[in-house]
């Protein structure tokens, strides 16, 4: 490395590349500033040292927001560079004490906060050492974090179709129809023609569940009568449990694993499973990373997990 590109180098700080990589990811100073706890001068500051240090601007502003110029899509696209290195070295200093230390960084879409804490308890049992970093979040958010190589390893229900990724089906996730337990279909077999005219409450546009099951109803040739988009599972069920119409959600959603062990799960409150032709739909979880992207060893061994379980 020449001599003046190493003394640049040398004057860029850590702090200024976690600001720098915060507000990149969230193109937001504000929302940068509360991901790393500190305050929006503070970030301000460091994205301004940094630029000056490149010599080059590495945000501009569009309409209200922000964006990354030429210079920050390169910077960006290094500092993740420097990520996968690090957690490289990170992998590697786990294999060579045998898997007792090492972080496994895993991003799950928001139907998975059912079950995904009941996958880890037993793996983090057998591994103690390992620390465990769990995002849950929206579909969108999710597949952005999958494309910029931020986890380990994502769950979801409906990978993107790239072939740069890789993916592991590992369980099933039956979609059912919901109801009030005093729907008057409740206990009946029923096909999808006896529910046309129902009011039905979906997921909001873009989440796994919605197109899930949009493909479903495609494939049957029927159209639902939505009347109301929701953002949450709990919002669904609350909604359905109230009456305002019927739905379709991840039986584990609604009818969520036991606590104990032995123990048989029960549905949510106020809320009856309908018995309906061409239902549930069956679906699958599947564990998905970047081919491109070397899986750490804890990685490895989650999913060595999912496999043999």
């Amino acid at each position: 490395m020449p001599a003046t590109t190493l003394a640049r180098f040398q004057r860029i700080t850590p702090q200024q590349l976690r600001a720098f990589e915060a507000t990149a990811r969230l193109l937001s100073v504000t929302a940068a500033a509360k991901s790393l706890y500190v305050s929006q001068p503070t970030v301000s500051v460091q994205l301004r040292e940094l630029a000056d240090t490149i010599g080059e601007p590495l945000f501009e502003p569009t309409g209200r927001k922000i964006r990354l110029t030429q210079a920050g899509e390169v910077l960006y696209k290094t500092v993740r560079e420097l990520a996968g290195c690090w957690q490289r070295f990170e992998a590697n200093l786990a294999a060579i004490n045998g898997l007792e230390s090492g972080r496994l960084r895993i991003a799950a879409v928001t139907t998975a906060e059912y079950f995904v804490p009941d996958l880890l308890g037993p793996f983090v049992t057998a591994h103690p050492g390992i620390e465990i970093e769990l995002a849950i979040e929206n579909r969108d958010r999710i597949v952005q974090r999958l494309q910029q190589g931020i986890d380990d390893l994502t769950v979801m229900m409906m990978p993107p179709h790239d072939p740069a990724l890789e993916r592991m089906v590992f369980q099933q996730n039956p979609l059912i129809v919901i109801a009030a337990q005093a729907h008057p279909q409740q206990g009946k077999a029923i096909t999808l023609a006896d529910l046309a005219n129902e009011r039905w409450l979906m997921r909001e546009a873009g989440s796994g569940t919605r197109m899930a099951v949009e493909e479903h109803f495609q494939r049957l040739q029927f159209t639902p009568n939505v009347v109301m988009s929701l953002g949450s599972n709990e919002a669904i069920k609350h909604a359905v449990a109230a009456g305002l119409g019927i739905g379709v959600l991840s039986e584990v959603a609604v009818c969520p694993p036991p606590l104990q062990p032995n123990q048989p799960s029960t549905m949510a409150p106020g809320i009856a499973m309908l018995t309906v032709e061409h239902f549930p739909c069956v679906r699958h979880w599947s564990a998905v990373w970047h081919k491109t992207n070397p899986l750490s060893v804890a990685a490895r061994a989650f999913i060595a997990y999912l496999q043999h379980r």
